[in-house]
């Protein structure tokens, strides 16, 4: 194919039911560059594959549709990846829907990256994120921006050179089921310069009640093992400086705030203590350094932690 300029990545699995009305929202761009999809059925037991087969049929977009036995989300976007032929990437998952600019907003041959805003859509509300307030900025601010989270942030919202990421070997972590793409797009910034930042909502991220995090449980906890490997990785890549904000900020802030999610979400304090206990997460937490009233509040915790959360559990608006 000539004049590919971007390729849109789509996993999908079990996406009967939403796929048709994806692939419609990327068929139907305004972008007046060469673009590809590229579609990756993991397998999926449902109607996904005839869906996908009818909508791209005769759509007038260069498509690519692989099918493949199931083998997790990463696998299938290292396999869009590698069949891709575009000089930018794109990845939308299998039940979300972008707008008809999302490509053309994207798309900026001056920067290594781009990023949109995206809005958060339940069956009942959408939620916008807060918005930049600046139009660019380096790889390495940012990524520091986000380690020490002063920033929101999904993976999706980047178009991604795609010669940064093919000739440095990023991929996707296979079998992880959280905390895989953000490992990716922290990965990836490092060996760019700068990213092109758009404050226009061009991606609606669909959150729905079935999803694979929303039933995976106490695997949210597995987001500590992507940061430590993505702290080695720095290391690897001479970035002292962001490996050491990962082990003293970015996990002892995941850790915590996973931590809260289960006591919302009904979970009891004995079990999770008990998890955190076995995954060696209280000495990780132990090693936060920075903003003092967050440090306190670690400290209130690891001094007495069934004491910790009845006052969390009494006062939870001002203690979480």
């Amino acid at each position: 194919m000539d004049n590919i300029k971007v390729s849109v990545i789509i996993p999908v699995y079990n996406c009967g039911r939403y796929i048709g009305a994806t692939l419609k929202s990327v068929i139907n761009q305004d972008f007046n560059q060469g673009y590809e999809i590229i579609v990756i059925d993991d397998g999926s037991t449902d109607d996904s594959l005839n869906v996908i087969n009818a909508t791209l049929k005769d759509c007038g977009v260069p498509y690519k549709v692989i099918h493949q036995e199931n083998a997790g989300v990463s696998v299938a976007r290292n396999h869009g990846i590698d069949v891709s032929s575009g000089e930018f990437l794109v990845f939308v998952d299998g039940d979300d829907i972008v707008l008809e600019n999302h490509l053309s907003e994207l798309y900026n041959e001056d920067y290594d990256f781009s990023l949109i805003q995206f809005a958060k859509k339940d069956e009942n509300s959408i939620v916008n994120p807060n918005q930049f307030d600046f139009d660019s900025i380096s790889t390495g601010e940012f990524i520091k921006k986000e380690l020490r989270m002063e920033i929101l942030f999904n993976f999706f919202q980047l178009m991604y050179n795609a010669d940064i990421i093919k000739s440095n070997d990023i991929y996707f972590s296979p079998g992880v089921v959280y905390g895989e793409d953000i490992e990716f797009a922290l990965k990836a910034l490092i060996h760019g310069n700068r990213i092109h930042i758009s404050n226009e909502i061009t991606y609606y991220y669909i959150q729905r009640s079935d999803s694979a995090i929303r039933t995976s449980e106490f695997r949210r906890f597995d987001v500590v093992e992507i940061f430590e490997n993505l702290a080695s990785f720095y290391r690897m890549n001479g970035r002292n400086d962001l490996a050491n904000l990962i082990i003293y900020s970015r996990i002892p802030k995941a850790i915590f705030g996973n931590m809260n999610y289960f006591f919302y979400s009904c979970y009891g304090f004995d079990e999770v203590y008990y998890v955190m206990e076995k995954k060696d997460l209280l000495s990780k937490l132990s090693r936060y350094r920075g903003d003092f009233k967050f440090k306190l509040k670690i400290k209130l915790f690891l001094l007495n932690p069934r004491l910790y959360y009845k006052m969390w559990f009494r006062f939870k608006n001002s203690i979480d």
